[in-house]
């Protein structure tokens, strides 16, 4: 715990067995309560390996894609009484030794989200991120920035962190089960004016190292630039997009709200 707020990491994830250990063994256990791991019905030894560790597993009978795992894993960490939650991927492409600077960061109550950026410290091709990778994150995090309004260095990582509120305010049942339910999470998370901050982050890109093809990444980014389309479009009142209603009502959240 971090001054009596409860600290849990979840890990979504999808044949990591071969990274999992390495991951898990630089958590930081003193400031982490618990470490929950969502399996996406694996087709590796993801599962045995996790309760080898005595990580707490909880197993999809079948493949839900990588939004729906992480809509498990942000239900049960709120079941469980997470005051902040940091969702690390198992695949070891983010350390894990960051974990206590992003919760620190939300318990100091300036944030509500945080990000670990792969843009900020200028390293990205040097960790070995793809060139059309890099040009079409800063494409579209320029983008989005000019129709969300924001100044975020990227949209695009898989490296962040939560507060209790987040998490039960942003209707997240209304997003994508598919890749592209990080950048609408984070799309209403703007929406709804909850404060983000980011830190540097190191990457590291490797064979064992989860990641889409051409043909994959090119559905994403079109999706990226739908959504940052539907968030500017919801907040001048033209049409209505069901991910930006947080109330329930079906009317659009007003600018300021």
């Amino acid at each position: 715990m971090i001054r009596s707020k409860k600290v849990v990491v979840v890990l979504p994830a999808y044949n990591a067995e071969k990274t999992l250990e390495m991951t898990y063994r630089e958590i930081p256990f003193d400031i982490v309560d618990d470490i929950i791991l969502v399996d996406d019905a694996s087709t590796d030894e993801t599962v045995f390996l996790a309760k080898k560790l005595n990580i707490q597993t909880i197993a999809h009978k079948k493949n839900v894609g990588y939004g729906g795992n992480q809509k498990s894993c942000y239900k049960e960490a709120l079941k469980q009484g997470a005051d902040i939650v940091i969702m690390l991927h198992p695949d070891y492409q983010y350390t894990p030794k960051l974990i206590s600077a992003m919760a620190f960061l939300l318990e100091s109550g300036e944030f509500d989200v945080v990000l670990g950026s792969r843009i900020l410290g200028g390293k990205a091709i040097a960790g070995g991120m793809p060139l059309y990778k890099y040009i079409s994150n800063r494409f579209l995090t320029f983008v989005q920035n000019l129709l969300m309004g924001a100044k975020l260095s990227e949209y695009h990582t898989g490296y962040r962190a939560f507060t209790r509120e987040v998490l039960e305010t942003v209707p997240l049942e209304k997003d994508s089960n598919d890749f592209v339910f990080d950048n609408q999470m984070l799309s209403q998370i703007l929406y709804d004016d909850f404060r983000v901050g980011e830190i540097t982050c190191p990457a590291k890109y490797f064979p064992q190292a989860s990641s889409i093809n051409f043909s994959r990444s090119l559905q994403y980014g079109l999706g990226c630039l739908k959504t940052a389309v539907q968030f500017r479009l919801n907040r001048w009142g033209i049409l209505h997009f069901g991910i930006f209603d947080f109330d329930g009502s079906g009317a659009p959240v007003q600018e300021g709200n």
